[in-house]
């Protein structure tokens, strides 16, 4: 069901990433009745502790479930 708080929430939540550099191809958003679940893989595990503390205190934020995962770069030799 569509919620235009929670669209709001989802974009707020985009935005405040996005600007600590983690792009759409990284992280994914998914917000339901004030319940923000964040997807998606990190190389480094500070990388996910910057996400989680970006987006503390947006309002309307209920409660964030972390379902990111640190995935390091492999190299190719």
């Amino acid at each position: 069901m569509y919620n235009a708080k929670d669209d709001h929430i989802t974009r707020h939540v985009n935005n405040k990433l996005a600007s600590r550099g983690f792009g759409s191809q990284h992280l994914t958003v998914q917000t339901s009745n004030g319940l923000v679940t964040l997807s998606g893989g990190v190389q480094f595990a500070h990388q996910k502790k910057a996400a989680l503390k970006a987006i503390t205190g947006i309002a309307g934020i209920r409660r964030v479930i972390d379902q990111m995962t640190v995935k390091p770069a492999i190299k190719r030799t």
